[in-house]
């Protein structure tokens, strides 16, 4: 085999998983859009969304098996279930007050805080155009945080950080999967046994209010945007480093502002536009790959 021919398959074979992780994140930002159309208008509370968006998932993901791969057992793990279950009910609540763009800037911010950090300690090295990206788009999340008249509310912000530190959680442990469909219902299923929390959450507060608008925001973010997402990213963050994982998803947020700019009516402020900038700079900057770079060495592997 010529070279050419070489050239072109090593090509064909990096550039194959492009299409399916920009699926993955525009199914990424329509979750951001259904939470923030459901909870908007109180057409259902953050608990009641978070269980039937994990009960349609899962109900969905385990037909799909049966369909596709009669007689194979699902997968998964409970540190996968666990690590949903925590992402999608801190982020259903921060949602209240915050809106998508926002919500989805903070969120995978600290995405990429919690993935690049878990890789350098593992001893994956880190390019020092990729730290400076890293570290350029983690300004803009400061200057959308930094206290003033426009920034957003911290106690949601807080939240959101945390399911971002759990949703990073969950796409590390997606990196070690042999059959992404079978893993991804498993985590699904695993997730449901937490679901009683939200229940008991809800009764001690206002209890649970479910609309027809809520119900249907709620499974098509199950279904659509979550079961079939979720799918498509662990066949994707298997194929290539948690960085670049991390990076990509750090897109996310501005797909989900010019969704909310045009489904939700939200305002674009001076300091989203600047964070965004600084986030978008950081991603180029980052997925920038010169011939010629210095290496900075990350330490030995944790043992």
């Amino acid at each position: 085999m010529n070279d050419d021919k070489k050239g072109a398959m090593v090509g064909d074979r990096k550039s194959s998983w492009i299409l399916p992780a920009l699926l993955s994140l525009f199914a990424f930002a329509a979750n951001s859009l259904f939470c923030r159309l459901a909870l908007i208008d109180r057409d259902i509370d953050p608990e009641s969304f978070t269980a039937i968006r994990l009960l349609s998932g899962a109900t969905f993901l385990l037909l799909l098996v049966s369909i596709r791969m009669p007689g194979k057992a699902t997968g998964g793990s409970w540190k996968g279930g666990a690590s949903l279950f925590i992402y999608a009910w801190f982020f259903s609540i921060a949602y209240v007050e915050l809106g998508a763009g926002i919500g989805a800037l903070i969120l995978f911010g600290a995405v990429q805080i919690t993935m690049f950090t878990y890789s350098w300690l593992k001893g994956e090295r880190v390019r020092t155009r990729v730290l400076a990206g890293m570290l350029m788009a983690f300004g803009g999340l400061i200057i959308l945080l930094h206290p003033g008249a426009t920034a957003p509310e911290l106690g949601s912000s807080m939240l959101m950080m945390i399911s971002g530190i759990a949703w990073g959680a969950y796409s590390l442990i997606g990196r070690g999967s042999a059959n992404p469909t079978a893993d991804t219902s498993g985590n699904f299923l695993r997730s449901l046994p937490f679901i009683t929390c939200l229940v008991w959450v809800a009764l001690s507060g206002d209890g649970l209010h479910v609309s027809t608008a809520g119900l249907t925001y709620a499974v098509a973010s199950g279904v659509l945007a979550s079961g079939s997402g979720y799918t498509i990213w662990y066949g994707v963050v298997k194929r290539i480093s948690a960085q670049h994982a991390a990076i990509l998803q750090l897109s996310v947020p501005i797909i989900a502002s010019l969704g909310a700019v045009i489904f939700l009516s939200e305002p674009i402020s001076l300091r989203l536009v600047i964070a965004t900038t600084a986030v978008l700079g950081g991603v180029a900057l980052s997925l920038a790959s010169p011939r010629q770079e210095r290496i900075v060495s990350a330490p030995e592997k944790l043992r």
